[in-house]
């Protein structure tokens, strides 16, 4: 009787902590047409630092580097346009405001949200040189 009720008990206490609610669940992600897009494009950009990166320290040549540039840019550019293609007809002409003055690279004119030091893409330092 003792170990009825024991493994009642345990039962009980298992169930009580394994089961999951439906409000304890992440809410599912929305699945529009543009995520994959978005999400090839972020893999993209991606490719492009670490190719640059690898570049930098030396692993690969002048040549395998534009090689390899040239295909992901041209790539990028597809997704780009896929991505123009599939916008929804109000929010294909938005455009974003432009990142302060101060944020914008003045050697790749690559833009940042915040105030850096140094450009994350070609490395050199943010102030102009003068």
């Amino acid at each position: 009787m003792i170990i009825a009720l024991a493994a009642l008990i345990v039962i009980g206490a298992l169930f009580l902590t394994l089961r999951i609610s439906e409000k304890q669940l992440p809410p599912e992600e929305s699945v529009t047409p543009i995520k994959p897009l978005e999400d090839a494009k972020q893999r993209i950009y991606e490719s492009l630092r670490d190719l640059q990166f690898e570049y930098r320290l030396g692993k690969l040549s002048d040549a395998d580097y534009q090689t390899s540039k040239l295909e992901l840019q041209k790539e990028l550019g597809r997704v780009l346009q896929q991505m123009d293609e599939a916008a929804p007809a109000g929010k294909a002409g938005v455009v974003k405001a432009a990142a302060p003055k101060g944020n914008v690279c003045p050697h790749c004119r690559a833009s940042f949200k915040e105030q850096l030091k140094f450009c994350g893409e070609c490395g050199k330092p943010m102030e102009a040189e003068g």
